[in-house]
């Protein structure tokens, strides 16, 4: 599963509801490790059929704002991209959080998906996708923005690699993954402008760094093991 984010501008209706968007379409993101993104228009019309999607603060399952199955979440596509309005529930958290998206302190919306279908550009640095179709699992109301070098973001490109590796077992593959050997190597390295939305240096704790650390030598040994098998 991974999760992307968009600066937004969320407000709070007359009724209470919290209204915004959670993804644009055809609008190439910045850099994500070592490419670049952008969503097709359409690409969530059939997960909007058949999911059960919840909206949440801060991707906290313990914290539901509501679900399209229970009428509290309207979810929609149209031309701009995924637009969603949800009224929260009546509980002291849900009414801080939309205090504070009045005031403005929150105005950033995130979605969580798998890619069912994509399209790569391995012929341009840095690399270019295209998501096609999604599986919709959450939108999100969100205090920070998504910091792709945490662990949950590491382990979603970690499965990525594999998956690619999969889909192209032959020498061409070899060569790509190598190179994003490299661009990890690299992103180990490298200072916080490298990261895709650099937060302040306080807000990340010791053990997330470590964490960090850790997943991405994880992901480099799987690539590894996985490189030797073919």
């Amino acid at each position: 599963m991974e999760t992307r984010y968009i600066p937004t501008e969320m407000r709070v209706d007359e009724e209470g509801r919290i209204e915004g968007y959670a993804a644009v379409f055809g609008e190439w993101s910045e850099r994500l490790w070592y490419f670049r993104e952008k969503i097709r228009r359409g690409a969530f019309a059939k997960t909007l059929q058949e999911a059960d999607v919840r909206a949440l603060f801060n991707h906290d399952p313990n914290y539901v704002l509501g679900r399209n199955k229970a009428s509290t979440l309207n979810i929609w596509e149209d031309d701009h991209g995924l637009g969603f309005r949800v009224q929260p529930p009546d509980a002291q958290w849900a009414n801080d959080l939309m205090s504070s998206i009045k005031r403005g302190d929150i105005n950033q919306a995130s979605f969580a998906f798998d890619a069912i279908r994509d399209e790569w550009d391995y012929n341009v640095e840095p690399n270019e996708r295209e998501l096609i179709e999604v599986r919709l699992y959450d939108v999100s109301v969100v205090t920070y923005p998504a910091y792709p070098q945490t662990s949950v973001s590491a382990r979603s490109l970690a499965q990525m690699f594999i998956n690619q590796m999969k889909d192209h077992v032959d020498p061409d593959a070899l060569v790509y993954m190598r190179s994003q050997l490299a661009a990890l190597d690299e992103i180990t390295d490298t200072a916080p402008e490298q990261e895709l939305h650099p937060v302040d240096e306080e807000t990340i704790s010791n053990e997330q760094e470590r964490a960090r650390s850790l997943d991405i030598r994880r992901m480099k040994l799987k690539i590894e093991q996985l490189k030797r098998r073919i």
